[in-house]
């Protein structure tokens, strides 16, 4: 009898997994440290503009976005690195390389260098966010795959509600530059937990090779198709409300209605009840799909936030004018949760042959074009909500237009 060898008798292991509650808990914590990064920042922002920036406070908002674009630019990298690599290898240097910026930071003399230390922290912090759901599609798949999904996301909208509290009794007790140890330290505890426990989950014979002809591939093929490249723009004027949100939101809570002291209550409240979304989404697209949710809410932020420009320029009472501003913010951030991961599968949609690269590809795409449009909007404030509201009406009114443009190669000619 032929002996078999051991290599075609028994199939490949496959990876180790924790148990379930630890895992769900990990990669939690790991695609956390994007959002724990921008949020426990905000109550930080008025002494940074102080000490650092006195004759132009607005620029402290740049250490928001320059972490996003650091960020950005990262994910166009990781995925691929880390299909060549192993997860591990790169989460953790992507851990190194985000202490380091945070080092840099707490350092820093000079706004100037703040802001190029938060973008050497937002690439390392590309690693945790990418590699964090590359392990979930790495153990799981369909049903399992969504349901682990599902339970990261719940347990991962607890952070920007607690983020801003955090931070503020970090750097009230220690001062503001005691912020970049909490980042450390979050950042340092879930390397290590990874390493401890988490076993590499890319085995070697699945890895890729590392080829700059395959992404500059991705990168035309996203573009040349027309509903990835029209849902990959749409994403990008999703992140620019957003983040010109998350830039100016805590100027307009202190200096427009005089509530810095409690802005980190407010805005956990916000973010408590904007984490609905992700229920309601998950309710109705399968009913109404993704194209119309998307236009759905587009219209009715295009029109929420004309009135709150009218609001804001007919001068109502103080009290009133914060409790529609309340609103209108919520509906912002609901909106975010209801559009992104819509549009992503939209745009990813036509690319199952290339989904790793394309996302990445996607991602970065969006991410860097926003601070692009994040950036002009933060830095018009000028006591009021309006540049942000008027900001807000142009690109929701413009991701409407190119909404109703995108078609699915399903749809009849």
């Amino acid at each position: 009898m032929t002996e078999i060898p051991p290599t075609l008798a028994t199939p490949s292991p496959a990876p180790k997994r924790l148990a379930e509650p630890e895992f769900i808990a990990l990669v939690a914590m790991l695609a956390a440290t994007v959002a724990f990064s921008i949020d426990a920042m905000l109550p930080a922002l008025p002494k940074i503009g102080e000490e650092l920036s006195p004759d132009f406070v607005n620029r402290a908002q740049l250490i928001l976005t320059s972490f996003v674009l650091g960020m950005g630019a990262g994910t166009l990298f990781t995925g691929p690195l880390s299909d060549r690599f192993g997860r591990k290898p790169v989460l953790l240097g992507g851990v190194a390389l985000y202490v380091a910026g945070a080092l840099l930071a707490w350092a820093a003399p000079t706004l100037e260098l703040m802001l190029a230390a938060r973008v050497i922290q937002g690439l390392g912090a590309a690693g945790p966010r990418v590699v964090s759901m590359a392990l979930i599609r790495d153990l799981y798949s369909g049903r399992q795959m969504a349901r682990t999904m599902s339970f990261v996301m719940m347990v991962f909208t607890l952070v920007p509600a607690l983020a801003p509290t955090m931070g503020y009794v970090v750097i009230s007790a220690f001062g503001w530059r005691s912020i970049f140890g909490a980042f450390i330290l979050f950042a340092v505890i879930a390397a290590i937990w990874l390493g401890l426990r988490q076993p590499e989950t890319l085995l070697p014979e699945r890895r890729r090779t590392l080829s700059p002809r395959d992404l500059a591939h991705a990168v035309r093929e996203v573009w040349a198709h027309p509903t990835s490249r029209l849902s990959t723009l749409v994403q990008t004027l999703v992140f620019g409300m957003l983040f010109g949100m998350l830039s100016s939101t805590q100027q307009i809570f202190d200096e427009t209605y005089g509530r810095g002291d409690t802005f980190h209550l407010w805005f956990g409240g916000i973010a408590v009840l904007a984490a609905s979304s992700n229920v309601v989404n998950a309710r109705l697209v399968v009913r109404l799909g993704m194209r119309a949710m998307v236009k759905g809410m587009f219209t009715a932020q295009m029109i929420l936030s004309l009135i709150m420009v009218a609001v804001l320029l007919f001068h109502l009472p103080p009290t009133l004018e914060f409790a529609l501003f309340l609103i209108w913010t919520t509906s912002l951030f609901f909106q975010a949760g209801m559009c992104i991961g819509n549009l992503n599968a939209l745009a990813l949609e036509p690319m199952g042959h290339i989904a790793g690269l394309a996302a990445s590809v996607v991602t970065a795409t969006a991410t860097v074009g926003a601070v692009m449009l994040a950036v002009p909007v933060g830095l018009l404030f000028n006591g009021t909500a309006i540049p942000l509201a008027g900001g807000t009406f142009l690109m929701s009114t413009t991701a409407l237009l190119i909404t109703m443009q995108i078609r699915r190669d399903s749809d009849p000619d």
